[in-house]
């Protein structure tokens, strides 16, 4: 049984506004479910349904996302085969295993690594935007995609806030490619988590289609003018935006941890 749940169109207008917002910040940076989660939870929904729903509209703004950073040769999709098969992986395995896992400590350290994530990016030298050489592949590689994406899918799917900021930041660092790159790699990645684990969240009855769809629209549309500004305008404009996202991202979390 699916969760569905009637609307005001006034809430409505709202949600939609904020899932264009997040759309477009997530293409660039990533943690767009740090507005759409708190948003769909003032509509209402149950915590469980909100992260299926979630998931159901993070799944249209990744897509176009991803399918952005295909198109301008950001993304190659046979190198990089065996973090998507293991984010798969590693997506289900998190959604079928988050009732399961305690978060207290979880929620209380994540703040601390996220803003690790953001120092390393401040700090970190980037590679020129025109340099759009892949690494060498080689068995040392296979691994790193291959523990990369399982760890970070199955982050994914217990919902955890930050992945895209995990993703582009452990992709810089392991493979020392550039932000248009890494950005290509995150939104593809985050698009195969969220999509698989959206299977699963559908197989418990934990979406709420009319909303997640309606809202998923206004993430593709914010997600496609996200992209496209990434791309023309390139590190100059990703960098200070990711650090921005992802300094916000550690503090609201840290009040909602750390708080009571």
């Amino acid at each position: 049984m699916f969760a569905e749940l009637a609307v005001e169109p006034s809430v409505l207008l709202i949600l939609c506004t904020v899932a264009f917002i997040a759309g477009f910040i997530d293409a660039v940076a990533g943690g767009g479910g740090l507005l759409t989660v708190p948003a769909l939870l003032t509509a209402g929904l149950p915590p469980h349904v909100v992260l299926g729903t979630n998931k159901l509209a993070a799944t249209f703004g990744s897509l176009t996302a991803s399918v952005t950073y295909y198109r301008k040769k950001l993304f190659n999709p046979t190198f990089w085969r065996r973090s998507l098969v293991y984010t798969a992986i590693g997506a289900v395995l998190g959604t079928l295993v988050v009732d399961l896992i305690s978060k207290e400590a979880l929620e209380k350290i994540l703040p601390i690594l996220i803003l690790l994530a953001a120092i390393y990016t401040l700090f970190n030298r980037m590679q020129p935007d025109d340099r759009l050489q892949l690494p060498e592949q080689n068995n040392k590689l296979f691994w790193q995609q291959r523990g990369q994406g399982l760890v970070l899918g199955f982050y994914d799917g217990i919902a955890g806030p930050g992945a895209g900021a995990f993703w582009m930041v452990s992709t810089m660092a392991m493979y020392r490619i550039n932000l248009l790159l890494t950005c290509g790699v995150a939104r593809t990645m985050n698009f195969i988590s969220n999509g698989f684990s959206l299977v699963a969240f559908i197989a418990l009855g934990h979406v709420n289609f009319a909303l997640g769809i309606a809202m998923g629209l206004c993430l593709m549309l914010g997600a496609w003018l996200g992209a496209h500004s990434a791309i023309k305008f390139g590190s100059r404009f990703i960098r200070p935006m990711f650090i921005t996202v992802v300094i916000a991202i550690a503090l609201r979390l840290a009040w909602q941890a750390w708080s009571n």
